[in-house]
């Protein structure tokens, strides 16, 4: 009959346990001596040897010609251990014994003396999936137990142990295994079992396994069916995209091509691979690549090993570290959302998301979004604000193409705004757009008074009088020449809000259809709009929606139209801005009116 890999070779002595010399020198040093204690309690991630040193220690300490320490297992009760027909040695596994009634009928057995052997030893795997009274059960006999008596308690959960048992306990942790003696196990093994196993394939599994040699072991019986074993042999037989494939993807993503990350995935999908396998592949990839960000001196042993230093190196300026962290969340999220089913629709909304960062508006999202506008402006991409441009007739600079911002407000690189607050998108036949022409400095910032936080402390009573009427500066008449000018279309709004429908957000076709948030004006090539707060403005101001304003007014008009933005405030009379001031100050309780 066929055995798994990883139960013909289990280890059966201290020496041939691989990575946890820190534990077996310790046992070893025990059995000689025999300062042995009562209780033992071995923790680590699975995989990692702790059931299989709890069986070396029973055959041990009942061994009768150990050697150094290590059992003989040529005697009656390491033969007997092993088979399982050692009555004296009792393996329990807590997930299905973990009730109270188990426990008591295992104190009750464990006074006897042994039948044969010089101790009594009871493993208990998986000990933390003991009930709360079963613990109170075992307790007893863990604090006075017979002489006799051994117990090695195994768990992956240590925070699920109560301290009283701990306490009781002498502690043992196994670490995981790193990936060189996982490579030199696996390649023992398949020399032994004559399996063609190459380099590479051992590396990757080794990646894969999570320091967990059972799981190395079970991966390459997987693949064992193959005359040789390779990296194409073993993304195959355990169902994984392929190192090839996430680069590819991982590729698409850094060009944000969502299309084509899709088409990717949905190959993938025919294929038959596992989208939450697909994303955990994805996830490893960053975390390699945020690794090198964050310590490039780590080396490999930080690492999972399933792609070489040219590939990381290529990815390594597409991502900065803000990225790779949010997007690792990203997967982290969506892998968590699978669970309650849609994995498919689950990993394509995930994909679409890396792709396109501007649809998240999850807090890591917007901090990658920053960071990556804080490192365009630095590497001068994008000019930072405030720089201007030096004055006199002779400076000539060309626009360069102004990317929108990827935080969904102005450029940086947008045209500076007049005094009186409003801002001109220009038609595409302003001279001062065109290479060779001249671009005006930015107006001087005005001198604002200091701002004071300190908000007095009693009721403030003020009077209407005490508001003169407000008296707006004058204007300078704008003249218009006959051959320029044109009578205005009451029309042309409510054409151009029609037409843009479907083209625009719900929310900004919201502000355009609301008369008290937006209204327009058209004045000859001019078309103003007058918006009534901030935040509409800023929705309404930005360079694709203005654009798309701008280019739809001027085609519904069959001419060159320029769109101005200004506050609606502006517009209104002395006594409409008189009745505003007073409204906001009614909003305050600590003013009153007399």
């Amino acid at each position: 009959m066929y055995q798994a890999l990883y139960r013909k070779w289990r280890p059966r002595t201290f020496d041939e346990v691989a990575g946890q010399e820190h534990i077996t020198e310790t046992l070893k040093r025990q059995v000689v001596t025999g300062h042995l204690s009562h209780a033992y309690l071995f923790i680590g991630t699975r995989g990692t040897g702790k059931t299989t040193c709890a069986r070396i220690l029973a055959k041990a300490v009942n061994c009768e010609n150990p050697r150094n320490g290590n059992p003989c297992n040529a005697c009656r009760f390491c033969r007997g251990v092993d088979d399982g027909s050692l009555t004296d040695v009792v393996e329990l596994d807590a997930a299905s014994n973990n009730g109270v009634d188990n426990v008591r009928q295992l104190r009750d057995e464990a006074v006897f003396s042994p039948a044969s052997a010089r101790r009594r030893v009871y493993i208990i795997d998986e000990v933390h999936m003991l009930s709360g009274p079963a613990f109170n059960a075992l307790l007893k006999i863990l604090e006075e137990p017979p002489e006799h008596l051994m117990f090695i308690l195994a768990t992956t959960e240590l925070q699920k142990v109560p301290a009283t048992i701990l306490s009781r306990c002498q502690r043992h942790a196994f670490k995981r295994l790193d990936a060189e003696t996982i490579v030199r196990r696996l390649n023992y093994v398949a020399q032994q079992e004559q399996i063609a196993l190459s380099p590479e394939a051992a590396a990757l599994i080794a990646g894969l396994c999570e320091g967990g040699m059972r799981d190395a072991l079970s991966m390459l019986d997987q693949c064992a069916g193959r005359e040789a074993i390779d990296t194409d042999t073993v993304y195959s037989a355990l169902g994984l995209a392929g190192n090839r494939e996430i680069a590819a993807l991982l590729g698409h993503i850094a060009r944000h091509d969502s299309g084509a990350a899709i088409a990717l995935f949905e190959r993938l999908w025919q294929n038959g691979k596992d989208p939450a396998t697909l994303l955990g592949e994805l996830s490893s990839l960053l975390r390699d690549l945020l690794m090198r960000a964050v310590a490039p001196k780590g080396g490999r042993a930080l690492l999972s090993g399933g792609y070489d230093e040219a590939l990381l190196d290529s990815f390594a300026a597409a991502f900065p570290t803000a990225s790779l962290v949010a997007h690792i969340g990203c997967i982290q999220d969506a892998l968590a959302e699978m669970r309650t089913g849609q994995a498919r629709t689950v990993c394509e909304l995930c994909l679409i998301t890396l792709c396109e960062p501007d649809l998240s508006d999850t807090i890591p999202m917007l901090r990658a979004r920053v960071a990556d506008l804080e490192r365009r402006i630095r590497s001068g991409v994008v000019p930072a604000v405030g720089t201007g441009v030096p004055d006199g007739p002779q400076s000539v600079v060309t626009a360069p193409p102004v990317r929108p911002s990827a935080l969904g407000g102005p450029s940086a690189a947008q045209e500076s705004l007049p005094h009186d607050g409003s801002r001109t998108v220009p038609d595409g036949n302003d001279r001062a757009a065109e290479p060779g022409h001249p671009v005006p400095s930015a107006p001087p910032e005005p001198d604002l008074p200091p701002f004071e936080p300190d908000m007095p402390k009693k009721p403030v009573c003020v009077s209407e009088d005490d508001f003169p009427p407000y008296a707006p500066p004058p204007r300078p008449e704008v003249s218009r020449s006959p051959a320029t000018a044109v009578t205005e279309d009451d029309t042309l709004w409510d054409r151009l809000r029609s037409r843009v429908k479907g083209k625009l957000p719900g929310g900004i076709l919201a502000f355009l259809d609301d008369p008290g948030q937006v209204d327009a004006a058209l004045r000859g090539d001019e078309l103003t709009l007058r918006v009534s707060n901030p935040f509409a403005r800023n929705n309404l101001d930005r360079p694709d929606t203005a654009e798309l304003l701008r280019a739809t007014a001027s085609e519904l008009a069959g001419r060159p139209i320029r769109l101005r933005f200004t506050d609606q405030e502006s517009d209104s009379s002395p006594d409409q801005e008189r009745e505003r001031r007073l409204e906001e100050l009614k909003r305050f309780s600590i003013v009153t009116f007399k």
